[in-house]
């Protein structure tokens, strides 16, 4: 049996894990760390303490109704994707051990694509200086 890192449990909400497939379980936000068990299978988990998390990036949609999915990004094992059925509740349990400084919302679809023609144009520009030398 796992032994949880939280000693003060402040909220259990179902959620579904996207690191490599889908797994479904619950994410637990507690005092020390956010854990995610998995519901199947109880030596799959994830165990993340507050001072390992860089920030916590959401996707926000139709103007913060609805939030499908956020990304954990942690100093050094990457970013764990979850989506829980009351992510509101979730994030705002994390925020109030994390700051809302280390808090985002992620890039939109239009945003992204912005950037990604505003860099090719920046390129395109840079090769042509290139060639006129």
């Amino acid at each position: 049996m796992v032994q949880s890192l939280n000693t003060k449990v402040d909220l259990v909400a179902d959620a579904t894990s996207f690191m490599g497939l889908s797994e479904y379980g619950q994410v637990m936000v507690g005092n020390k760390a956010f854990e995610f068990y998995n519901s199947r299978d109880k030596n799959k988990y994830i165990q993340i303490p507050w001072t390992e998390i860089d920030y916590v990036e959401a996707s926000v949609l139709l103007n913060g109704k609805w939030i499908p999915r956020y990304a954990i990004n942690t100093k050094r094992n990457g970013q764990f994707m979850f989506a829980s059925k009351q992510p509101k509740k979730v994030l705002r349990a994390m925020r109030d051990h994390l700051g809302p400084n280390k808090m985002f919302r992620a890039l939109t679809s239009k945003q992204i694509i912005g950037r990604g023609l505003q860099n090719m144009k920046i390129e395109f520009e840079q090769r042509k200086n290139r060639k006129k030398k």
